[in-house]
Protein backbone atom coordinates (compact mmCIF):
# COMPACT_ATOMS: atom_id res chain seq x y z
CA UNK A 1 0.00 0.00 0.00
CA UNK A 2 1.26 3.42 -0.87
CA UNK A 3 0.67 6.14 1.48
CA UNK A 4 0.11 9.61 -0.36
CA UNK A 5 -0.85 12.97 0.95
CA UNK A 6 -4.20 12.17 1.17
CA UNK A 7 -4.52 9.18 3.06
CA UNK A 8 -1.58 10.96 5.43
CA UNK A 9 -4.57 13.74 5.71
CA UNK A 10 -7.09 11.47 6.41
CA UNK A 11 -4.87 9.75 9.06
CA UNK A 12 -4.38 13.54 10.68
CA UNK A 13 -7.81 14.61 10.56
CA UNK A 14 -8.34 10.82 12.92
CA UNK A 15 -5.92 11.60 15.43
CA UNK A 16 -6.92 14.98 16.07
CA UNK A 17 -10.69 13.65 16.66
CA UNK A 18 -8.86 11.16 19.31
CA UNK A 19 -5.73 12.75 20.61
CA UNK A 20 -6.50 16.74 19.75
CA UNK A 21 -4.70 19.37 17.84
CA UNK A 22 -1.36 19.02 19.34
CA UNK A 23 -0.32 15.71 20.25
CA UNK A 24 -1.78 14.86 16.31
CA UNK A 25 0.82 17.42 15.42
CA UNK A 26 3.65 16.16 17.48
CA UNK A 27 2.66 12.21 16.28
CA UNK A 28 2.48 13.51 13.02
CA UNK A 29 6.01 14.86 12.80
CA UNK A 30 7.32 12.10 14.13
CA UNK A 31 6.60 10.32 10.73
CA UNK A 32 8.39 10.33 7.58
CA UNK A 33 7.33 12.15 4.80
CA UNK A 34 7.29 9.77 2.36
CA UNK A 35 6.74 5.62 3.01
CA UNK A 36 9.35 3.43 5.42
CA UNK A 37 10.90 2.01 2.38
CA UNK A 38 12.26 5.05 1.39
CA UNK A 39 13.68 5.91 4.97
CA UNK A 40 17.94 5.14 5.04
CA UNK A 41 18.88 3.23 7.78
CA UNK A 42 22.16 3.33 9.73
CA UNK A 43 23.39 -0.11 7.10
CA UNK A 44 22.48 2.11 4.55
CA UNK A 45 24.71 4.83 5.52
CA UNK A 46 27.16 2.44 6.30
CA UNK A 47 27.23 1.53 2.74
CA UNK A 48 27.13 4.10 1.41
CA UNK A 49 30.07 5.41 3.70
CA UNK A 50 32.18 2.31 2.66
CA UNK A 51 31.19 3.37 -1.05
CA UNK A 52 32.18 6.73 -0.72
CA UNK A 53 35.36 6.00 1.02
CA UNK A 54 36.14 3.43 -1.51
CA UNK A 55 35.46 6.09 -4.96
CA UNK A 56 37.71 8.77 -2.65
CA UNK A 57 40.74 6.60 -2.14
CA UNK A 58 40.36 5.69 -6.19
CA UNK A 59 40.33 9.43 -7.03
CA UNK A 60 43.18 10.25 -4.86
CA UNK A 61 45.12 7.46 -6.41
CA UNK A 62 44.31 8.66 -9.90
CA UNK A 63 44.76 12.05 -8.81
CA UNK A 64 48.15 11.35 -8.00
CA UNK A 65 48.82 9.25 -10.77
CA UNK A 66 47.81 12.29 -12.95
CA UNK A 67 49.81 15.01 -10.92
CA UNK A 68 53.18 12.53 -11.08
CA UNK A 69 52.16 11.92 -14.91
CA UNK A 70 51.78 15.56 -15.31
CA UNK A 71 55.54 17.08 -13.35
CA UNK A 72 57.40 14.42 -15.87
CA UNK A 73 55.90 15.91 -18.82
CA UNK A 74 56.25 19.37 -17.56
CA UNK A 75 60.40 17.79 -16.27
CA UNK A 76 60.60 16.42 -20.31
CA UNK A 77 59.75 20.07 -21.46
CA UNK A 78 61.41 22.40 -19.27
CA UNK A 79 64.63 20.16 -20.21
CA UNK A 80 64.07 20.28 -23.74
CA UNK A 81 63.29 24.07 -23.25
CA UNK A 82 67.09 24.41 -21.51
CA UNK A 83 68.37 22.38 -24.15
CA UNK A 84 67.09 24.68 -26.60
CA UNK A 85 68.21 27.95 -25.00
CA UNK A 86 71.53 27.15 -24.54
CA UNK A 87 72.16 25.66 -27.87
CA UNK A 88 70.80 28.85 -29.14
CA UNK A 89 72.82 31.05 -26.30
CA UNK A 90 75.81 28.72 -27.78
CA UNK A 91 75.63 29.56 -31.72
CA UNK A 92 75.21 33.19 -30.56
CA UNK A 93 78.48 33.51 -28.54
CA UNK A 94 80.33 32.06 -31.80
CA UNK A 95 79.06 34.19 -33.87
CA UNK A 96 79.76 37.07 -31.47
CA UNK A 97 83.24 35.75 -31.01
CA UNK A 98 84.04 34.74 -34.47
CA UNK A 99 82.74 38.27 -35.89
CA UNK A 100 84.73 40.15 -32.58
CA UNK A 101 88.08 38.30 -33.86
CA UNK A 102 87.18 38.96 -37.74
CA UNK A 103 87.14 42.98 -36.57
CA UNK A 104 90.26 41.95 -34.51
CA UNK A 105 92.12 40.68 -37.30
CA UNK A 106 90.95 43.28 -39.96
CA UNK A 107 91.86 46.47 -37.19
CA UNK A 108 95.19 45.03 -36.69
CA UNK A 109 95.89 44.52 -40.35
CA UNK A 110 95.00 47.98 -40.79
CA UNK A 111 97.08 49.03 -38.43
CA UNK A 112 99.83 47.26 -39.52
CA UNK A 113 99.48 48.36 -43.41
CA UNK A 114 99.02 51.76 -41.72
CA UNK A 115 102.49 51.68 -39.76
CA UNK A 116 104.15 50.27 -42.79
CA UNK A 117 102.86 52.79 -45.47
CA UNK A 118 104.06 55.19 -42.78
CA UNK A 119 107.15 53.81 -42.74
CA UNK A 120 108.22 53.29 -46.52
CA UNK A 121 106.55 56.76 -46.63
CA UNK A 122 109.19 58.31 -43.73
CA UNK A 123 111.93 56.06 -45.85
CA UNK A 124 111.18 57.99 -49.05
CA UNK A 125 111.21 61.30 -47.63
Amino acid sequence: MTIDERSRHRMYERLQEILGDEEAATLMEHLPPVGWADVATKRDIDALEVATRRDLDALKAATRRDLDALKAATKRDLDVLKNELLATFRAELNEQTRTMIHAMIFSTSAAVLTVGSLAVAAVRL
